[in-house]
């Protein structure tokens, strides 16, 4: 199979020469594959160098793609020079289009890539035929913590990052509700059917959304934990600015599938916060919160009651907090049966 990386970056150029310098140096011999670079409008020297970086980037000639660049050699390597800013999920859309391999890696620019990251994630694909996207393990790079083993959803129906590894059985590939978009492979038959990335999310939460799309559709999410690469978190400038309004989008449209999802870990911090109470709590809600901790499944409606209040207070908050700014993307939250 023929892989296609898609690397969109915005300035941080130090990070992208280390994030290709890695790329390179892990890449396994033999591996039919392209590169697309998208550069999303850099202003820190990047065009310059993609102009005269040609065969020290990779072994072999370089086809550059982008106003004023010439076009010639091997399609080993393309650059796409966007005129303007179309942020993370424009971005990587028209690098998917570019693209002509059967499956699509989407490479952050400011990774590292550690030695045998990409061969698990390959082989995911294999043994798990329902994944529709691979994740992987992700370290700070400056702490060497666990960043990212995942994403999940918190008590208040909000998206989060798994920062802990399986405890028992350490499974190769393990189902999550959804990986984030700094570095996840998917197959390109898969990716044109979900439609890619929606736009309207501005710098963050188009992956989730991409994964719950894809768990609509019959997919699954997977993480290969034996593929570990280190990451600069957030580098580009200004990449949390929106984190309010995007959430406050991806829970408006993902409401119904959102509370089922959150409901493990509400019930968690149910039984927590309870288990500090001396004879003053509610019963019934505390012994069906410890019933979905224990055994799991749909959720009772006591539980479900408890995470569509939690989410109704948090979107009553995001009201307040954007002052008037549009929340809604997909309908009223769900009421309390299923």
């Amino acid at each position: 199979m023929k892989v296609s990386f898609i690397i969109p970056l915005y300035n941080c150029l130090p990070l992208t020469q280390a994030m290709l310098a890695s790329l390179r140096a892990t890449l396994p011999a033999g591996l039919e594959h392209e590169i697309i670079i998208v550069d999303d409008g850099s202003t820190d020297g990047t065009r310059d160098w993609l102009k005269n970086v040609g065969s020290a980037l990779v072994a072999g000639p370089v086809l550059v793609d982008g106003p004023g660049l010439p076009t010639s050699g091997s399609p080993t390597v393309r650059f796409l020079l966007n005129k303007e800013n179309l942020g993370f999920a424009g971005a990587c859309n028209r690098g998917a289009a570019a693209a002509t391999g059967e499956i699509l890696f989407f490479l952050n620019n400011d990774l590292v890539l550690l030695p045998r990251w990409l061969e698990p994630m390959l082989a995911a694909l294999v043994v798990r035929p329902d994944a529709a996207l691979v994740g992987n393990v992700q370290l700070n790079h400056t702490t060497g913590a666990v960043d990212h083993a995942g994403i999940c959803f918190n008590h208040q129906g909000k998206p989060e990052h798994r920062v802990t590894r399986p405890r028992f059985g350490r499974p190769d590939y393990q189902e999550v509700d959804a990986v984030t978009g700094a570095c996840f492979a998917v197959p390109r038959v898969i990716w044109e059917q979900l439609g890619g990335f929606d736009e309207s999310y501005v710098n963050g939460c188009e992956d989730v959304d991409l994964c719950l799309r894809a768990r609509a559709a019959g997919f699954s999410c997977v993480v290969a934990l034996p593929s570990v690469v280190r990451h600069h978190i957030s580098a580009s400038a200004g990449r949390k600015r929106r984190d309010e309004q995007n959430t406050a989008r991806l829970v408006a449209r993902w409401a119904e599938t959102i509370a089922e999802l959150a409901a493990p870990a509400w019930s968690r911090e149910q039984v927590a916060r309870h288990a500090q109470l001396s004879h003053v709590f509610d019963y019934p809600v505390v012994c069906a919160a410890l019933g979905q901790v224990l055994f799991g499944g749909r959720p009772s409606l006591p539980v479900r009651e408890g995470v569509v209040g939690a989410m109704r207070r948090e979107r009553q908050r995001w009201r307040e907090l954007l002052d008037g700014v549009p929340v809604a993307a997909g309908g009223p939250m769900p009421q309390a049966p299923i």
